[in-house]
């Protein structure tokens, strides 16, 4: 939304200055208007937005729950927000966060409300974060709704820990795999060559072909990081170029044990935003739009958002990701339930649990079937490897 430079008076004397979002002009008055203000000058301020958003920078998860969390300490001790942006300017530990509150700070001195100065810089906090905020002021409990937003955030780090632990271990293994495989035929293979080149005899195939790799690395080393190179930009590619991006992600949904990974580490941010931001007041199809924000996999993120289109018409919640079929069906029946009874915070609630239950228990099987996967792997590779020196001595031998 564009943001609005204003000019106002305070209490009927004082003129204060600041800016805000809206969708439109007439949206922007209401809003000065509601921070109690009398708008004197209202400008559209094209450019702000991207200038400051870009001086801001982006925040990790773990830079996001430092802050939170000593945001939230701040003003349950009673201490008001602008005092407690000022003691993080002046006591963080890390200077983007210093930089940070001295920002935010400064706006909301200059007449902003602190989820209007957030909302200026969606890519440094996020859709969701200014969201829940925006909804936690607006009741009266912000300090309640900074502690929500930090045990979410907390979750979606632990969840992303687990899983790139889980992956990290195949891809230590394979990398691991690969500089052996060339220790081995730049400098294993070569030693081994003129020792098969006195026997009068024919190498077998697998001897022959890791010679020939040997010899042509070692002549054309520079092919080795040109390939790493050219890796590295097609996973770029296949992430954010959007078709190879929603074709992987498409795929991904069909591998069996994978499919379940992905999909339940995706439906259990979504259901924990769902849940928080029900929580906070948010009406039930803004809380979607919200949860739908942390779907990762393209196909799952389309589906959803047609069933949101269908929220917005009038159907029920469950009906709606009923009808999207990459729902589960527990997850559906507790949404469907919570509906009936009027208890959906309390059912979302417990499919959140669920989902945590759920996918540790397919993070750890997961993780119990690479490890023999990976020997397999490391195993295949020794056998080839081994081959291919042993053959031709055995050949000698029996002749």
């Amino acid at each position: 939304m564009p943001i609005f430079s204003y000019q106002a008076l305070k209490s009927g004397k004082e003129v204060v200055k600041g800016e805000v979002t809206a969708s439109n002009l007439k949206d922007a008055k209401d809003v000065i208007r509601k921070m109690g203000l009398v708008p004197t000058k209202i400008t559209e301020a094209v450019d702000t937005k991207s200038k400051k958003t870009k001086n801001l920078g982006s925040l990790s998860l773990s830079e996001k729950i430092d802050f939170i969390s000593t945001l939230q300490i701040l003003l349950t001790s009673g201490i008001p927000a602008v005092e407690s942006l000022m003691f993080m300017e002046q006591e963080a530990a890390k200077k983007k966060i210093r930089e940070l509150a001295k920002t935010l700070k400064t706006q909301i001195m200059a007449g902003s409300t602190f989820a209007d100065t957030l909302a200026r810089y969606p890519q440094t906090f996020g859709y969701i974060f200014i969201g829940l905020v925006k909804a936690g002021e607006e009741a009266g409990e912000l300090e309640k709704t900074l502690g929500r937003i930090k045990d979410l955030l907390t979750k979606q780090q632990n969840i992303k820990s687990r899983v790139i632990g889980t992956l990290l271990y195949p891809a230590f293994v394979i990398v691991l795999a690969i500089i052996i495989v060339l220790i081995m035929l730049l400098f294993v293979f070569p030693t081994f060559k003129e020792m098969f080149a006195q026997q009068d005899k024919k190498l077998p195939i697998i001897t022959e072909m890791m010679i020939n790799m040997g010899d042509f690395l070692k002549e054309y080393w520079y092919t080795i990081p040109i390939f790493v190179i050219a890796f590295i930009a097609f996973v770029y590619i296949v992430l954010n170029w959007k078709p190879a991006k929603e074709l992987l992600d498409k795929t991904i949904l069909k591998i069996p044990i994978l499919n379940n990974l992905i999909m339940y580490a995706n439906y259990s941010n979504f259901m924990s935003v769902l849940s928080v931001s029900y929580d906070a007041g948010i009406p039930v199809v803004d809380c979607l739009h919200l949860g739908v924000i942390t779907l990762t996999n393209s196909v799952l993120h389309k589906k959803i958002s047609n069933a949101i289109v269908k929220v917005s018409q009038g159907l029920q919640v469950s009906q709606a990701l009923k009808a999207t079929r990459v729902m589960p069906k527990m997850l559906l029946f507790m949404v469907a339930t919570g509906e009936q009874t009027g208890r959906l915070g309390d059912m979302l609630e417990k499919a959140v649990n669920f989902l945590d239950r759920t996918l540790d228990s397919i993070i750890d099987t997961v993780t119990k079937m690479i490890e023999p996967m990976m020997l397999l792997v490391i195993g295949a590779i020794v056998l080839v490897m081994a081959l291919a020196l042993y053959l031709p001595l055995f050949q000698s031998y029996m002749n």
